[in-house]
């Protein structure tokens, strides 16, 4: 067998809906394209690069925040819900992409940021004024201690505590991230409402589905008891990691707010909502928030901050979600962690390694996620201590999640200037090693980029990838076996994910594989999958 052949053929019928099984691409705006040479990429921009997206074979886009924003942490502390920040761009370009997307076949899915704001949107401005005044009671306020300190024990994820002193209301105020993004009191029907508007408004514009972020931050308990102490053990390089979460995050009623909107998405029909959920009891909640009646779908960190890409580790995510507990989505890179290549493998392998996850990605069972650069096999680019620009990597140094690593800029032309993402400065410098792996040295040889297109194509042509069943046969220290099943068709799924060869039995008729296959031997790294007669 020839190592990366396929031969996929038609998109499999299917009466499912859009989403379920869909692969989506995901964009950062700041880093895609930029149209007006200012070094930060832009609306017009990625409206200008959708054919590319349209050719990867994917079924959607979703957009990382494009909102008017201080951007103190990049468009995730939002001013203004309904405006476009004008480094962005302006809403009629906002229209235009979505045209532009639907015209190519690209579903358009957005972020929508319900747990907290900008300390500069005009909720927050008035809230803080006084405890009287109609926002008085949309964020979470509360009175100090009698020695003056915080209300509580609780931690930010981005270090120090979770509470801000404000003079003008002689309260505290809340915020599980940083101090410019307050916490919304998503308790608050008042709240809730406004939310939904913002949904609606979105959805008025076309758009086609949201990925709700950090959305079980959205209600804490009211009580505001201390968090407990984190058993011993495990990577701690934050006072967040020192606390189980138990109260400043996850309240029960952010199902039902979930309904809410799942029920006005319902209005506009055929519309996907996908949920961030991180934590040690994220699959608990993404269970809840993904019964009948809630959210699609939801996706957790299993992947993206696993040291290791293990059999194990696969098989175990994926028997968490058995065929009656909802609808996963998977992503193993996107902008919150280091690139996976870099993570999971050394560098002697990557080729090979990119090929096989990405092959391994578009096997599984569940919606998946593309982070853009992904398809290219990008490393993590080490951006230096004094041109990073994300605040928890700043914080954190050198102990960082490295988030600007995985954000810069994409590599669009080998020889042209920045990589032909501006004609500018860019606001992240390019990494030395995306030089050789640009979109237009990918397009003319037999690239990553190319079996990307095949993988996608091979998920869409073959209902047993694109929804079927999956049933885990092997999980050993190097073989991952597993197969797909709809109807009358069934694939066996073969993933060599170590750095040795490995003996397998071949069981069927190839359809696609990476890396080098001998017989019955996978090289390291290698995968294939098999047609069962």
């Amino acid at each position: 067998m020839l190592a990366d052949e396929a031969a996929p053929t038609a998109k499999a019928a299917t009466a499912h809906p859009w989403w379920r099984g869909a692969a989506i691409y995901q964009i950062y705006p700041r880093s895609f394209a930029d149209s007006n040479g200012d070094g930060i990429g832009d609306l017009p921009g990625i409206t200008s690069r959708l054919d590319y997206v349209a050719r990867l074979g994917v079924d959607a886009i979703w957009l990382s925040p494009f909102f008017k924003s201080p951007m103190r942490d990049f468009g995730y502390d939002i001013s203004d819900y309904c405006a476009v920040d004008p480094i962005f761009g302006t809403l009629h370009d906002f229209d235009q992409l979505v045209r532009t997307a639907h015209a190519a076949g690209l579903k358009v899915i957005i972020d929508q940021v319900y747990s907290h704001t900008s300390d500069q949107h005009a909720w927050f401005q008035q809230s803080r004024q006084s405890r009287d005044n109609e926002h008085a009671d949309w964020y979470v306020w509360a009175d100090a201690k009698q020695d003056g300190s915080p209300p509580n024990n609780w931690q930010s994820v981005f270090g120090g505590p979770a509470w801000t002193w404000d003079a003008r209301r002689g309260q505290y105020y809340l915020h599980n991230f940083l101090s410019e993004q307050p916490d919304l009191n998503v308790h608050n029907l008042a709240v809730q409402d406004a939310l939904v508007d913002v949904t609606r408004f979105w959805l008025d514009r076309g758009v086609d589905g949201f990925r709700l972020d950090a959305i079980n931050f959205a209600m804490h308990d009211p009580s505001l008891q201390d968090n407990p102490p984190a058993p011993p053990g495990g990577k701690r390089t934050r006072p967040f990691d020192f606390q189980q979460h138990v109260y400043n995050q996850s309240h029960p009623e952010i199902a039902n707010f979930l309904k809410r909107v799942r029920d006005v998405t319902d209005e506009y029909g055929a519309r996907f909502t996908v949920a961030e959920v991180g934590g040690d009891d994220a699959l608990a909640e993404m269970q809840t928030f993904t019964r009948p009646g809630h959210l699609n779908s939801a996706y957790g960190f299993d992947f993206l901050y696993a040291d290791r890409l293990t059999p194990r580790l696969v098989a175990s995510v994926a028997q968490h979600w058995p065929e009656e507990a909802g609808w996963p989505t998977w992503a193993f890179e996107n902008h919150d962690a280091p690139r996976a290549i870099s993570r999971w493998v050394d560098e002697e392998h990557r080729t090979t390694f990119a090929r096989s996850k990405m092959l391994l990605l578009c096997s599984l069972r569940g919606s998946i996620t593309i982070w853009q650069g992904e398809e290219l096999g990008l490393p993590q680019v080490d951006v230096p201590f004094d041109k990073l620009q994300d605040p928890e990597a700043i914080a954190n140094w050198p102990l960082t999640l490295s988030r600007d690593g995985a954000r810069t800029p994409m590599p669009w032309e080998a020889q042209a200037p920045n990589l032909g993402f501006t004609n500018g400065v860019p606001w992240l410098p390019l990494g030395s090693t995306h030089v050789e792996l640009a979109i237009d040295r990918q397009e003319t040889a037999e690239s990553t980029l190319n079996f990307t297109r095949k993988c996608l194509a091979l998920r869409h042509a073959r209902a047993a990838l694109h929804h079927g069943s999956m049933t885990i046969l092997e999980a050993g220290d190097q073989l991952l076996v597993f197969e797909r099943t709809s109807g009358g068709e069934t694939l066996r799924c073969t993933f060599n994910l170590s750095d040795r060869p490995a003996s397998y039995r071949p069981s069927g008729t190839p359809l696609i594989a990476a890396g080098d296959i001998d017989g019955s031997s996978l090289g390291p790294y290698a995968a294939v999958v098999e047609e069962i007669a």
